[in-house]
């Protein structure tokens, strides 16, 4: 069992609600998904993904929530720690947004209720890892105080590692 206290998993911003999967998620998820022009995930996988997803959250202590506006109660993305490439004791941050609420501030004000999230489980690092060409994620984690660690290659290419220390 973890030595962590357990990331809230309802988080709210000016903006932005950040809460549970629900099974109602499913079509915007897969939609979210089908946007990286790879696949497009059955609507069964996707439901599996979201049970998976709330499996993790039970048996880490730690979530990828789904990103709603506030006002217009739309689904934008998610955020979230997860494992990832990293371990539970210093989970990756990650988030993913649809392209019509790029470059509105939704990732960094996310990203940021995360961070406040993480610190207050007793964390004392977090990691991200970031493909070399995605330059708006690199700003928003720059914002958020992460600083470059080292570069990895895999399948997918090159990743980008980025760190920040936990007060």
């Amino acid at each position: 069992m973890s030595t962590y206290e357990t990331i809230s998993f309802h988080l709210e911003t000016e903006r932005l609600i950040l809460r549970p999967w629900a099974e109602s998620d499913t079509a915007e998820f897969r939609a979210l998904l089908s946007e990286r022009g790879k696949w497009t995930p059955t609507v069964e996988h996707t439901r599996t993904a979201i049970a998976k997803l709330l499996t993790a959250t039970e048996t880490t202590g730690i979530a990828l929530l789904p990103i709603q506006r506030r006002d217009e109660g739309d689904f934008i993305g998610y955020c979230g720690l997860i494992i990832g490439r990293s371990t539970v004791e210093e989970p990756e941050i990650a988030y993913e947004l649809f392209q019509r609420a790029h470059g509105r501030g939704y990732a960094t004000e996310a990203a940021s209720a995360v961070l406040d999230a993480a610190i207050a489980t007793g964390r004392k690092r977090l990691w991200a890892t970031i493909g070399a060409w995605n330059t708006p994620s690199f700003r928003v984690l720059e914002k958020l105080g992460f600083e470059r660690d080292h570069v990895s290659t895999d399948d997918s290419g090159e990743a980008v590692w980025l760190t920040r220390p936990l007060p």
